[in-house]
C-alpha cells in the first residue's frame, strides 16, 4: 500500500568518486522531483575516496547515500540496490557512467506505450577511462519499440551495458536478484536473458547511456589476464542454455550456444593479443588462449587462433627490426 515513485535510480559505487560527479549531474539534470524519482548512491565501503562527500556536494539533500558496513563485492551491492529501491521502474547506474538528456523521458515513453514489457534499454555509447567516446553499440533495429527475436539474440551474446537498461520493479520481485554464483562478470548477461525468457523487451534507438570501459589495471582486466573472467562467461553460458529449451526448439538452442561460445572465444583471443602488445609478455597471453579453446574448437575459432599467432610473430619481428636499427 506504500506510495511509490515512478523511478528508482540506484547508483552503486566503489572507489570511483572521481567519476561520480559526472554521473550524478547527468541524473540531476533530468530530475522530475522526489515524488517521481528516488535517487540513491549505494557505496560498497569505499576505501580510497569519499563518495558521500560528492553526494552532499552535488545532491544537496536531494540524493540519498547508503554505505555498506563492510565490502560485500559488486553483485551483493547490486542486490542491495534492488532491495532499497522503492520505485516502479528500477535503473542501476554505475557510479562511473553517465546519461544523456532525455534518457528517462524516452524510457518512460516505452513503458507507457508497451505496458506489458519487463524492461527497456537504449543504444549505448562506449568511452575510455579518460571519458572519450570511441564506439557505439550495434543498432538492434531501425525504429524504437518492442524487439523481435530478442531472446535468441541476447542468449547468443551480452549486448546490453547495465546503465542502458531499466527494469520494472515487479519483474525483479518475480525473478529474483543478480546471481551470486558469479565473481567477475556474467551476472548481468544472465539477468537480461532471464528477463527475456519471461517478458517482452523494448528498445530505444537513440544512444542515451555512456558506458566507461575498463582500464588496464582494473579488476576486470586483471580477471581477463588470469582467465577467471572467461570462466565466469562459460558458467553464464551453461546457466543460460538451461533456460532455452523451454522457450525455443532444441536445435536452435544448440546453434545459439555455439554462437555464444565462438563470440567469447574470439574475445579471449583478442584479449590475448592486447595483453601481448601492452606488455610483451608471451606467458601472460597464453592464459586467455587456453580459455578461448575451452569454449570449443570450431573452425572459426581455430582460424582466429592462427591469425593471432601470425600477428604475434609479425609484431615480434617488427620489434626486433626496430631494435636492430634496420
Amino acid at each position: 500500500g506504500e506510495m511509490r515513485p515512478l523511478w528508482s535510480v540506484m547508483i552503486p559505487t566503489y572507489n570511483c568518486a572521481d567519476y561520480l560527479r559526472e554521473t550524478l549531474a547527468s541524473v540531476l539534470a533530468q530530475d522530475p522531483g522526489s515524488d517521481v524519482m528516488q535517487i540513491e548512491v549505494v557505496d560498497d565501503h569505499s576505501t580510497k575516496d569519499d563518495p558521500e562527500a560528492v553526494v552532499k556536494e552535488l545532491g544537496r539533500g536531494r540524493v540519498n547515500f547508503y554505505r555498506q558496513p563492510e565490502n560485500v563485492r559488486y553483485i551483493k551491492n547490486f542486490n542491495t540496490c534492488l532491495q532499497r529501491a522503492r520505485g516502479k521502474i528500477v535503473h542501476i547506474l554505475h557510479g562511473d557512467d553517465y546519461l544523456l538528456n532525455g534518457f528517462y523521458k524516452k524510457m518512460g515513453l516505452l513503458f507507457a506505450q508497451y505496458p506489458g514489457i519487463g524492461a527497456a534499454f537504449c543504444r549505448q555509447i562506449y568511452m575510455n577511462s579518460d571519458g572519450y567516446w570511441h564506439n557505439f553499440s550495434p543498432l538492434e533495429q531501425s525504429e524504437s519499440g518492442v524487439l523481435s527475436n530478442w531472446l535468441e539474440r541476447i542468449a547468443s551474446e551480452q549486448r546490453i551495458t547495465t546503465p542502458s537498461i531499466v527494469v520494472r520493479r515487479d519483474v525483479y520481485e518475480k525473478l529474483g536478484g543478480f546471481d551470486s554464483r558469479f565473481t567477475y562478470t556474467g551476472e548481468d548477461w544472465e539477468m537480461w536473458v532471464r528477463i527475456a525468457t519471461n517478458y517482452p523487451v523494448a528498445y530505444e534507438v537513440q544512444p542515451l547511456a555512456v558506458y566507461r570501459q575498463s582500464t588496464l589495471g582494473s579488476l576486470t582486466q586483471s580477471s581477463i589476464r588470469t582467465g577467471k573472467f572467461f570462466q565466469d562467461l562459460r558458467k553464464a553460458d551453461e546457466i543460460i542454455q538451461s533456460y532455452l529449451p523451454n522457450y525455443i526448439q532444441k536445435r536452435m538452442a544448440s546453434k545459439i550456444s555455439k554462437r555464444a561460445r565462438e563470440t567469447y572465444a574470439f574475445w579471449a583471443l583478442n584479449s590475448s593479443y592486447q595483453i601481448f602488445t601492452n606488455t610483451g609478455d608471451i606467458k601472460a597471453c597464453i592464459i586467455p588462449v587456453k580459455e578461448a579453446l575451452k569454449f570449443g574448437y570450431s573452425s572459426l575459432v581455430m582460424m582466429k587462433l592462427s591469425r593471432l599467432l601470425l600477428k604475434i610473430a609479425a609484431y615480434q619481428l617488427k620489434e626486433k627490426l626496430i631494435l636492430s636499427g634496420r
